[in-house]
């Protein structure tokens, strides 16, 4: 096995970007045509069903250049923007050496180590434990950390971070996760622009027009299916869009630790990473796009079907059976104390006052301490 994990997996992950990108264009043309049915109906309510179909179809015909350039232009815009929109929702900002010497010798000890073109290193002010990898080049390649992790994690288990985020861009997880993002954004602007135009209520009147003249003289009764079949597009356009994601492999985090024990040699940084950042990296504000790229990502679906990540309990049996190492099990950060390591009282007793505790005494007097009565 190579260092970043199988070739047979970037391949696949170019492919896949290859299918996303032509299922954007399929996704759209598929909103147009609902978009003209609604349109056919709007402008001809005494319609029927084939003759809405029919000249929907025509419709999208004419259209399609025009849908073909649009979305050639959003992805242009995603293609050079999408990093700036990426940093706006998070707040992150790129760092030098001379402002975060110990994570940029880190991170560029590693990439001199494998002969990787050095990313940009971005910092994101926030106290989750995450980090994650944009970029559609080199040139636009980047690792975002957060303060929290930077704080909360030694330098081994932020060289091991460090390496997963490396082996997601070398085996193309980067390019995969933007595309998708990307198609998620163009179909939910124009699905929620047509949902707004029916809660605006403006294709009622031609729903009460159709009914009125079928009743009347049996024609139009073809524009009421006709808004039912744009309708049903128009939700299964969308959800295809947001489930989109799916496509994404979570085998994708199985390799992308595996990458990073064999960058650092140290399967032990890896699995106390994943324990502290465990349950700690939901970043606030953050949406399902972003936190599909870190590390680990607590949001979860239904019955974990739609879960983006496996669970840092498969990661670290993964990285145990196959790297070695231990499992230390859930791990408490630095200032905090496990719930088992708590004491506890017996049921009903109070706290007992030390020699330098504040607590009052049960005639009202304070502690007198080896140093003074305390106030």
């Amino acid at each position: 096995m190579a260092a970043y994990g199988l070739y047979t997996h970037i391949a696949s992950n170019k492919t896949r970007s290859m299918l996303l990108l032509a299922g954007l264009f399929v996704l759209i043309y598929v909103i147009v045509f609902a978009v003209a049915l609604v349109l056919e109906v709007w402008s001809n309510s005494r319609g029927t069903l084939p003759y809405y179909l029919n000249a929907a179809f025509r419709d999208l015909l004419r259209a399609m250049p025009l849908a073909t350039i649009g979305a050639i232009g959003w992805i242009v815009i995603s293609y050079f923007g999408h990093q700036k929109m990426i940093d706006m929702i998070t707040g992150s900002a790129s760092v030098t050496r001379k402002e975060q010497p110990r994570l940029y010798n880190l991170l560029e000890n590693l990439c001199i180590s494998r002969g990787i073109t050095m990313p940009k290193l971005k910092i994101m002010e926030d106290d989750a434990l995450n980090a994650f990898a944009t970029g559609l080049n080199p040139k636009q390649y980047s690792v975002t950390v957060t303060t929290g992790l930077l704080r909360n994690l030694d330098d081994d288990e932020i060289e091991a971070v460090l390496g997963h985020e490396l082996t997601h861009i070398r085996n193309g997880d980067v390019q995969l996760m933007v595309i998708a993002g990307i198609i998620a954004g163009v179909v939910g602007l124009f699905a929620e622009l047509l949902f707004r135009t029916f809660a605006n209520g403006r294709f009622r009147s031609s729903g009460r027009s159709s009914s009125q003249s079928s009743s009347s003289d049996g024609k139009g009764s073809g524009a009421v299916p006709a808004i039912i079949i744009a309708v049903v597009l128009l939700i299964v356009a969308w959800a295809l869009s947001q489930v989109i994601r799916l496509a994404l492999s979570r085998s994708r985090e199985f390799m992308a630790d595996a990458g990073a024990v064999e960058l650092t040699k140290n399967p032990d940084a890896m699995i106390s990473a994943l324990r502290k950042i465990e349950n700690r990296g939901e970043l606030p504000g953050a949406t399902s796009a972003v936190m599909e790229m870190c590390v680990d990502n607590p949001r979860s679906g239904f019955a974990d079907i739609f879960a983006t990540h496996p669970s840092v309990d498969a990661r670290v049996a993964a990285l145990i059976k196959y790297a070695g190492g231990h499992d230390p099990g859930p791990l408490a950060l630095p200032g905090e104390v496990a719930e088992d390591e708590a004491p506890a009282l017996p049921e009903g007793e109070p706290a007992k006052p030390g020699p330098w505790s504040d607590a009052g005494q049960p005639d009202g007097t304070t502690t007198q301490g080896p140093w003074g009565k305390r106030a």
